[in-house]
């Protein structure tokens, strides 16, 4: 395929752990793709913090606000103390109120065949405002622990909106809305109320139910087959996702785009696995997919789709997969493999 006609600019930041490893993978596959973007390189993570003492410092902020457009690797986040997550403050920064967490099927032989679920998770409110702090009792500072979230209807109705619109785009015949209205009747009651309110303009084109999040998660594994798209608050939808990677291989298959009015940021969602950085055992899928899923946003659909077509016939028709997917291959082999693909097709 002939490369793009111009070069789309757009932040790369490599990440932590295996993310330099993986990402130089995806660039590879990306300029065999012909598919050209001008990277602006910047920093963010641990790796920036050691080095500006910033975890996400003024200058990738800069960039993002420039081009619009990013591609992440894995971030490390400090569990219990340290600096904030910069996933978050991204989240925040840039108000990307939407996170699309597709999972599909491309390592077939497992449980549950052709897995084809999109996932919509409010991505700014919830519990994950981090409204959090002690209330001390006694001598004991840390006595209590209180976490409060919040669910605003603007916030409720544009990321249903956007839901609905994209299931249409798509071509998606069914939206779930999952809550916990039963329990949360506030919280999550505004949510399902407004998401509810929301579908009634589309009920004629789109099929309509909800579910309470925990039946959800037990039908996923039960029958994933009767979910299309899902449409989730915050925390449900950070866990559903896990789960629903669970069914297609694992997080190494689990890409996700983070999409707001003036951004829009693509990610390998899994972790910075430390243990296995420098080794080159990673699996780069999740950061590839996540390629493609940016592909798609700027137009280049046709090369998102050669891309995913590539990763499952390697996977699939040339077993070749990494150590995570059950086979022996290093992701150098991996990636070339991918790369044969695509200059075949």
């Amino acid at each position: 395929m002939r490369p793009m006609e111009r070069a789309i600019p757009a932040t790369l930041l490599r990440g932590d752990g295996i993310g330099p490893e993986i990402m130089e993978a995806s660039l590879d596959v990306l300029d065999a793709l012909g598919a050209r973007f001008d990277w602006d390189d910047q920093q963010a993570g641990t790796g920036a913090y050691e080095r500006t003492g910033d975890p996400l410092p003024q200058a990738t902020l800069d960039s993002i606000r420039k081009t619009r457009l990013a591609l992440k690797g894995p971030l490390a986040t400090p569990v219990g103390s340290g600096f904030r997550s910069v996933n978050v403050r991204l989240r925040e920064e840039f108000k990307l109120f939407a996170n699309l967490r597709p999972a599909h099927t491309y390592v077939h032989g497992g449980r549950f065949e052709n897995v084809d679920i999109i996932l919509v998770r409010e991505n700014t409110e919830g519990f994950y405002v981090g409204f959090e702090h002690y209330i001390p009792v006694g001598d004991d500072p840390r006595a209590v622990a209180e976490g409060t979230g919040f669910n605003t209807r603007e916030g409720c109705r544009r990321i249903a909106e956007w839901t609905f619109e994209y299931a249409l785009e798509q071509g998606r015949k069914k939206v779930t809305i999952v809550h916990k209205a039963n329990i949360l009747k506030v919280l999550t009651g505004l949510f399902l109320d407004t998401a509810m309110e929301v579908a009634e303009r589309y009920r004629d084109q789109i099929e309509v139910e909800d579910k309470i999040v925990d039946n959800c998660a037990m039908q996923l594994v039960l029958n994933p087959s009767q979910f299309d798209v899902i449409l989730t608050t915050n925390l449900f939808g950070d866990i559903l996702s896990d789960e629903i990677a669970g069914l297609v291989g694992g997080l190494g298959m689990a890409p996700g785009g983070n999409i707001g009015v003036d951004a829009a940021i693509f990610e390998a969602v899994h972790g910075s696995a430390p243990d296995i950085a420098g080794k080159g055992l990673a699996n780069p899928s999740a950061v590839l997919l996540a390629a493609a899923m940016m592909l798609d946003h700027v137009g280049e659909q046709q090369r998102a789709d050669l891309l995913r077509d590539a990763i499952e016939r390697v996977i699939d028709d040339d077993g070749v997969r990494t150590g995570d997917l059950g086979g022996s291959a290093s992701t150098r082999q991996y990636t070339d493999a991918i790369i044969k693909r695509l200059r075949e097709a």
